[in-house]
């Protein structure tokens, strides 16, 4: 694996609220303040930017933006998650709520294509349920896919990633899982639509974001990844490494091994903390995980694994972990 390149979600530059401080963190920032922002990292060389942008922003508007701070796109999220699509986008019960969905979707795959960026991605975070019996489980998993399937059958020439999340906003998210994110793939048939793996996501869904990501590799599926940290109870989007340590470590290892070259990306709500030193802490820890990549000794690793020894394999990580973990020169 080459250095790694690093990348970020625009929104980790983004101003936020909750349920309790609905007046917000901080003042609103919009799309070309948050691109100066992630500009302003040093380290960043792509965002993905949520469709459509702030203050009525065009596309030249967002060209020229990204020129200046010296980025490029590599993806566009459509926001097909905020109050209009409360009971979903592909899978809303109004079919004229999932054509608009749908609408807005094609609207970002053009952005994609004059911004030469990679894919559109698909965070369809209001298709699922809150309550047993409210839907008819068959009906909507068939939107669902029916839908993507309209989307990216009218796109050949792009990529599409769908990036899955065990719940949030919805209590419970269609598109759940390494695992049926794979079988729905499979089920729509279409060879231009892959995964999207957010770290936190697969830790707090119950997987192991190693063995998440060796899945999808195996089928070909891991078009990118977000990389954060959480609590494990819930999707906290906190700094890289910030709980995880090893875990992040492991998860890495495996695209290596697997030579996965794609962008190193955050994911990051930095709600309280300062964004472009929540992005830079991270990324420093990203370059002491790549430090240690390279310390790692894969042979004695191997060879602990296939004897399924703990003992030996914790401290082959804890060796190269802990002599990389040293400030940037």
């Amino acid at each position: 694996m080459a250095n790694p390149i690093f990348g970020a979600g625009l929104w980790n530059f983004a101003s936020y609220v909750d349920r309790y401080a609905t007046d917000g963190y901080a003042e609103p920032v919009s799309t070309i303040e948050q691109i100066k922002l992630a500009g302003s990292v040093g380290d960043l060389s792509y965002v993905d930017l949520n469709f459509p942008y702030s203050n009525d922003a065009s596309i030249d508007d967002i060209k020229a933006a990204l020129d200046e701070a010296g980025l490029k796109a590599i993806g566009i999220t459509p926001d097909i998650y905020l109050r209009r699509f409360g009971r979903g986008a592909f899978t809303n019960p109004d079919p004229t709520v999932r054509t608009q969905a749908i609408d807005l979707m094609h609207e970002a795959a053009e952005d994609v294509r004059a911004l030469g960026a990679r894919y559109v991605k698909l965070w369809p975070g209001q298709d699922g349920w809150d309550y047993p019996f409210q839907v008819h489980h068959g009906e909507i998993w068939k939107l669902a896919k029916d839908g993507i399937r309209e989307l990216a059958s009218a796109h050949p020439d792009l990529k599409f990633v769908i990036e899955y999340k065990p719940r949030e906003p919805r209590v419970k998210m269609l598109w759940d899982s390494a695992a049926r994110s794979i079988l729905g793939i499979q089920e729509i048939g279409l060879d231009n639509i892959g995964v999207l793996l957010d770290f936190g996501h697969a830790l707090y869904g119950g997987e192991s974001p190693a063995d998440a990501a060796q899945l999808l590799i195996d089928h070909d599926l891991l078009w990118g990844m977000d990389v954060n940290d959480n609590l494990r109870g819930w999707d906290d989007d906190l700094m890289v490494g910030s709980v995880h340590i090893t875990e992040v470590f492991e998860f890495f290892y495996t695209l290596k091994i697997n030579n996965w070259d794609g962008v190193w990306q955050l994911d990051q709500f930095p709600f309280r903390e300062d964004t472009v030193e929540t992005a830079r802490t991270s990324i420093r820890f990203l370059k002491a995980i790549d430090r240690a990549l390279d310390e790692l000794d894969y042979e004695t690793l191997r060879g602990a694994q296939s004897r399924q020894d703990a003992i030996t394999a914790q401290r082959v990580v804890q060796d190269a972990l802990l002599s990389c973990m040293r400030s940037e020169a």
